[in-house]
């Protein structure tokens, strides 16, 4: 294989109360790159649309993947790298975590396929530090993975892939705003109640049996975070609106996607999703600010090869 076309999915990180732990991929929006073996060892981005970002190979999340899984495996070869950003970096879809791990995939399927999903994830995790500073897995994994992942462990990297009820839905809106990873971690706090913990991990351990269930009054009750979004969500203006609006519409609940500003609402099939939808749109379209939405189901394969030769 010397060129492919991939498909790198936006995701969903946190999913309410699990917290740099959950994550899930979305079908709706990613980005599209392209690889393209070259005798010229090295990595070269050779385009860039859909947003304004660095060329510089060592501070692009995706070229910075590609060198260091080259490097890794000692590569005879070199890579030429398009990007095409298909939603906004910072909207807390996982923008840099799609391009590095799309990055990740693209090189590894031009290696021949010599490293597993955890591997690349390792690696993907790394374009996440160039990117924002922090090596986070849960929307690089997700991405890789596809459908919903738990990030168990971080020492050492575990990952679990989660089953996915076929009805769920995902409604998401990206309000025009923006909020910086630094300000949306650096509005937690540093310690919690005791009862505040058990609540949580009580309602992640609660998502998780809701998903091998196909509960969905579970994954209701348990879609609750009362340790991060209250502080995040003075950074998303009209949040409060808008869940409010989500639920009354008959979503099972809804929550930050990352660190924001981006909200999403997860629903029990396509009718409520398109009810959910609707009653977001219309709690938004007066508040003065720009958004963007969409309505996905989870996508369950991750990485998708659009074409290759």
């Amino acid at each position: 294989m010397d060129y492919l076309k991939i498909f790198a999915p936006a995701t969903v990180a946190n999913v309410s109360c699990g917290f740099d732990s959950l994550g899930f991929a979305v079908d709706e929006i990613g980005d599209e790159m392209t690889f393209t073996k070259t005798t010229e060892k090295g990595v070269k981005i050779t385009n860039i649309t859909g947003a304004d970002l660095t060329y510089d190979v060592d501070e692009n999340a995706a070229s910075a993947v590609v060198k260091k899984i080259l490097n890794e495996a000692n590569a005879d070869f070199g890579i030429e790298l398009t990007i095409h950003k298909g939603f906004s970096p910072g909207s807390g879809l996982g923008s840099s975590a799609a391009s590095a791990a799309g990055a990740a995939f693209g090189a590894n399927q031009l290696l021949g396929n010599i490293y597993s999903d955890l591997e690349l994830t390792k690696f993907a995790m790394y374009g996440e530090e160039v990117a924002c500073g922090t090596p986070i897995a849960d929307n690089v994994s997700a991405a890789i993975y596809g459908g919903f992942v738990l990030v168990r462990s971080y020492h050492p990297l575990e990952i679990i892939k989660l089953p996915v009820p076929s009805e769920l839905r995902v409604v998401a809106i990206h309000p025009q705003v923006e909020v910086k990873t630094k300000d949306a971690r650096d509005v937690l706090p540093t310690e919690i109640a005791l009862k505040d913990a058990v609540t949580q991990w009580a309602n992640v351990g609660g998502l998780i049996s809701g998903l091998y269930s196909d509960n969905y009054n579970l994954i209701s009750n348990s879609l609750v975070d009362i340790i991060v979004e209250p502080h995040r969500k003075k950074l998303i203006p009209f949040f409060d609106d808008v869940k409010n609006a989500a639920i009354k519409a008959g979503a099972l609940g809804a929550g930050i996607s990352g660190s924001g500003p981006t909200i999403f609402a997860l629903c029990k099939g396509d009718a409520i999703a398109k009810d959910v939808y609707k009653s977001i749109e219309e709690s938004y379209k007066n508040t003065g600010i720009d958004f963007e939405m969409f309505i996905s189901k989870v996508n369950h394969e991750g990485m998708k090869i659009i074409n290759s030769n």
